[in-house]
C-alpha cells in the first residue's frame, strides 16, 4: 500500500454552497487535505435559499455548530413547515409540517386509522393530530425533550455563508480572492489541472468542487457533462426576490401562496422578511410579475429586486473525472419545498464519505452520480405533485399543469395512495410518508380504501386512540411559549450583539 499524499482540494466559488463545502471539509478532513476556496467579491450570489428543512439541524451538529450562536449570527427563526395557500383551489389552504401525524403502526401509517375513524363518526381534521402543525398555526415553539418537535430554520443565507467562512478559515481553509478566467485541462487524462484566474494566478489541484452556481464553469463549461431539462413538468422558469422590513412578529413557518402563473414566498426572519415571486414567463411578463410582487409585500423595501432566470433540471453527471458539482452547478430545484440547501448538504456529506485516498475511483464516481440522481428525481416528483394534483383550472398556467404528463414514478405514488392509502419511502428518500400524505390530501387526493389493520380496534379503542392523540397535541401546544418570545430569549440577534 502506497504512502498517503495530502490531496489538494480546490473549491471554485463561495456563497452558501462553497462555504458549506469548505466548512465541512475543513472540519472533518482536517490536515489530511490542503483546502483552497477561490471566489470573487465582484460576482454576486443568488442568496435566496432562506428557508430550510430539518436535516440542516443535524448538519450543523455534525460540524459542532452551537445552535443559538448560529441562529443569532444568521438572524434565524424556527420553521415548523410550509403553509400552502391557493394550491388545490383559489382560497384553499393546507399545511405541510415537518412532524409526524398521530401514531403509526408498523404495518400502516396513521392515516389508515384516521380514515377508519371517519367511517365511525370521528370528524376531526387530520391536522389536529400533528404537534408541529398545530404549534405553527398557534405561533408557538420550544425545544422539547427527546426532540419531540421537528423543526428547521428560516435564515439569512448570506449571513450563513459568512458564518461558515469564519469556521472554515479557522479550521485551515485558505481563501483566494479572484475571478476564474479559464479552466485548464490535462491533455492526457482530460482531468482539470488548474484554475487560471484573471490575475494570471494558477491554482492546481487534485480534486475540484464546482460551486460556481448556474454558470457551472467547471462541470459544464469545461467538462461538458450535459443537462436534463425538466421544465416540461416544472414549468416555472423565473423568480424575483426582495427583502422588506418586518411589520409583525415572525411566524414559525414559511408561506407558499399560489397565483395564476406560479406562486409567491414569505419567509420571516428576526430582522426582516424575505419575499419572492416564482412564475412561468410564458404566462406572466417580468414587469407584471414585479408589479404583482410589490403590490402584495408588506413593510419598507430594504433591497432592490433580484431577478433570477432558471431552468429546473439536473446535470447528467455531478461527479465527472476529478470535478464534483455542488449546489446550483449540479442542478436546480425550484424553492417550493426549500430543498436547495439540503441538496448542497447531501452532496457534501456524500463527497466526504467517498473522498478519494489517491486516484479517483470510477466506482465511487458511478455510485455518487447514481445516488445524487436518485435524490434529484425524488425531489422532482414531490415538487411536480403540487402542480399536477390541483383542481385549479382558472388560468392557462394551471390548465397546463393539470393536463401535463408526469413521470411514471409519480403516477404510481399518486394512484397507490388514491387506491389504498399507502405510501412507501424508497432508498432513504428525503420526503417521508407523512409529507406525501399531507400534500396529497391537501391537494385533494383522498384514498378510497385503507388498511384492514385499522378495523382491528374496537370502537372504544379507536376513540381512546384518536381522542388521546388529539388531547396530547392540544395540551402540549397550550404549554408552549410564543415563537417570537422564545427566539428572543434563546437566540435573539440584538441581544447577542449587545452582549
Amino acid at each position: 500500500m502506497s504512502e498517503y499524499k495530502k490531496r489538494r482540494v480546490v473549491v471554485a466559488g463561495g456563497g452558501t454552497a462553497g462555504w458549506m463545502t469548505a466548512a465541512a471539509l475543513a472540519r472533518t478532513m482536517g490536515d489530511s487535505i490542503e483546502l483552497t476556496l477561490v471566489e470573487s467579491d465582484m460576482i454576486g450570489t443568488i442568496g435566496v435559499g432562506e428557508s430550510t428543512i430539518p436535516p440542516l439541524v443535524n448538519y450543523n451538529r455534525l460540524l459542532g455548530i452551537g445552535e443559538a450562536e448560529f441562529m443569532a449570527a444568521t438572524q434565524a427563526t424556527f420553521k415548523l413547515g410550509i403553509n400552502f395557500e391557493n394550491w388545490k383551489l383559489d382560497g384553499d389552504t393546507y399545511f405541510h409540517s415537518f412532524g409526524l401525524t398521530g401514531r403509526d403502526h408498523w404495518s400502516a401509517g396513521f392515516q389508515h386509522f384516521w380514515l377508519h375513524g371517519l367511517t365511525k363518526g370521528h370528524r376531526h381534521s387530520f391536522d389536529d393530530y400533528c404537534l408541529e402543525l398545530k404549534a405553527a398555526h398557534a405561533g408557538k415553539f420550544a425545544h422539547l425533550p427527546e426532540n419531540r418537535m421537528n423543526y428547521a430554520y428560516q435564515l439569512d443565507s448570506t449571513l450563513y455563508a459568512a458564518y461558515l467562512r469564519k469556521l472554515a478559515e479557522a479550521d485551515g481553509a485558505f481563501r483566494i480572492e479572484g475571478k476564474i478566467g479559464r479552466v485548464e485541462l490535462d491533455g492526457e487524462s482530460g482531468n482539470i489541472a488548474a484554475l487560471v484566474l484573471d490575475s494570471g494566478q494558477r491554482l492546481e489541484g487534485d480534486l475540484f468542487v464546482d460551486c460556481t452556481g448556474f454558470r457551472a464553469l467547471l462541470i459544464e463549461g469545461a467538462l461538458h457533462v450535459g443537462f436534463d431539462d425538466w421544465t416540461h413538468c416544472l414549468p416555472c422558469d423565473s423568480a424575483i426576490a426582495v427583502q422588506t422590513a418586518s411589520v409583525r412578529p415572525p411566524i414559525p413557518y414559511t408561506r407558499a401562496i399560489a397565483h395564476d402563473a406560479g406562486w409567491q414566498w414569505r419567509i420571516p426572519l428576526q430582522h426582516r422578511q424575505g419575499n419572492g415571486i416564482v412564475y412561468c414567463s410564458r404566462y406572466l411578463e417580468k414587469d407584471a410579475a414585479l408589479d404583482r410582487l410589490f403590490s402584495t409585500i408588506e413593510g419598507e423595501r430594504l433591497t432592490e429586486p433580484n431577478f433570477i432566470r432558471f431552468t429546473t433540471g439536473a446535470r447528467r453527471k455531478q461527479w465527472h473525472r476529478n470535478c464534483v458539482a455542488v449546489g446550483l452547478s449540479g442542478g436546480f430545484m425550484e424553492p417550493l419545498e426549500s430543498t436547495s440547501i439540503h441538496l448542497i448538504q447531501r452532496a457534501i456529506l456524500r463527497l466526504i464519505r467517498m473522498m478519494p485516498m489517491g486516484e479517483v475511483s470510477e466506482r465511487d464516481v458511478a455510485e455518487f452520480n447514481e445516488q445524487q440522481h436518485t435524490d434529484m428525481l425524488q425531489v422532482r416528483d414531490f415538487l411536480i405533485l403540487h402542480y399536477k394534483a390541483t383542481e385549479r383550472r382558472d388560468s392557462p398556467f394551471w390548465r397546463q399543469c393539470g393536463d401535463m404528463e408526469i413521470p411514471e414514478s409519480l403516477t404510481q405514488k399518486i394512484e397507490l395512495f388514491r387506491e389504498t392509502g399507502r405510501v412507501f419511502r424508497k432508498n432513504e428518500e428525503l420526503f417521508a410518508e407523512n409529507s406525501w400524505v399531507q400534500v396529497m390530501m391537501g391537494q385533494g387526493i383522498m384514498p378510497r380504501a385503507y388498511h384492514p389493520i385499522a378495523t382491528k380496534l374496537s370502537d372504544k379503542e379507536l376513540d381512546h386512540l384518536l381522542s388521546g392523540l388529539r388531547d396530547s397535541v392540544a395540551k402540549t401546544v397550550a404549554s408552549l411559549p410564543e415563537h417570537q418570545a422564545y427566539v428572543a430569549s434563546y437566540c435573539g440577534a440584538r441581544a447577542a450583539e449587545a452582549a
